[in-house]
């Protein structure tokens, strides 16, 4: 697959949105073999790639399965930002993405994630120098703007555009909205009409057949899925039941468990493998009793013997 992101495959993508603590390699290869046509890693802190910090090295593992992957940055330093591109640029990945969405407060209060939607002088600095940094194609990830009373989605990709972005990715709502609200399709149709580079649609895509009728809708690129894939990587899938059996989740966590055995040390990471093991449980009847079990688990063993033994209830019935 060519993508990233000059040419654009025949079929539309479904795209994992970059996620804080969830997108790593384990769900980003989960996802690919659901469906999902191009993944996006979790943030990546600019200065501490540049400083060499364990954690996020970590973060840049990558196989060849799950090519090709974007690696999201994000920083307020232009100058920090393009060296955090720099190294990279050297790893075996497809693409670099510019966090400029994240409305965490500590992020926001550093200048850089959502913050960046308000101050449209430094987000070119910054783009301009992860592209002149990289040979490998940079998207941007955006929101509408920072509040209602400053919605710059439109100016901000525009000025991407120009500083060499070679995509965009909306998440249709400003930082003030958070994850509250519908998206704004209006934002996401203005902000195509004046580019010549693919746009990407985030935001309140629950199910497969929404993400199809959201491209009906506004002819993007692509969609692009965040939360709701938490625990429910079949939604890149087709002709796929969106609430589907206890059986087919408990075979779909069991699956990532081994795939987070294969790419994650356990016990460091047994309370991120916790939280997405709840998940696969959400909106069923036994869910928050299931949840209260995977939480109590001590210890990465426990939890997959916990799975297993419901698992084989599970098939029993």
């Amino acid at each position: 697959m060519t993508f990233p992101f000059g040419a654009i495959p025949a079929t539309t993508p479904f795209i994992l949105a970059p996620m804080a603590g969830c997108t790593d390699l384990p769900f980003r290869l989960l996802c690919r073999e659901y469906g999902a046509d191009l993944c996006y890693s979790e943030m990546i802190d600019s200065h501490g790639l540049v400083s060499q910090r364990q954690d996020c090295l970590e973060l840049i593992n990558t196989t060849a399965a799950e090519q090709p992957v974007v690696m999201q940055l994000y920083g307020s330093d232009p100058f920090i930002m393009g060296e955090a591109a720099a190294i990279l640029a050297e790893q075996p990945i497809a693409a670099i993405d510019i966090n400029m969405g994240c409305p965490m407060e500590k992020i926001v209060r550093t200048g850089a994630g959502a913050a960046l939607m308000k101050n449209p002088r430094l987000a070119e600095k910054i783009i301009a120098s992860v592209c002149n940094n990289s040979p490998k194609p940079v998207s941007i990830k955006i929101r509408s703007g920072w509040n209602q009373h400053t919605i710059t989605a439109p100016e901000i990709a525009k000025i991407a555009e120009g500083a060499g972005a070679q995509a965009i990715a909306i998440h249709a709502r400003t930082w003030s909205d958070g994850f509250t609200g519908s998206i704004d399709h209006g934002v996401i149709l203005q902000t195509m009409q004046s580019l010549s580079i693919p746009v990407f649609a985030n935001g309140d895509i629950t199910a497969h057949e929404q993400g199809l009728a959201l491209l009906k809708k506004v002819g993007c690129a692509g969609v692009m899925i965040g939360r709701a894939a938490l625990g429910a990587p079949w939604i890149f899938s087709k002709n796929v039941n969106q609430h589907p059996s206890m059986a087919y989740r408990t075979k779909a966590l069991l699956r990532h468990l081994e795939l987070a055995e294969d790419h994650l040390a356990q016990e460091p990471n047994l309370s991120k493998i916790r939280n997405h093991a709840w998940k696969y449980f959400r909106g069923t009847s036994n869910g928050p009793a299931i949840r209260k079990r995977i939480n109590a688990a001590a210890s990465y063993q426990a939890l997959k013997e916990l799975i297993h033994d419901l698992a084989e209830r599970v098939l029993q019935k």
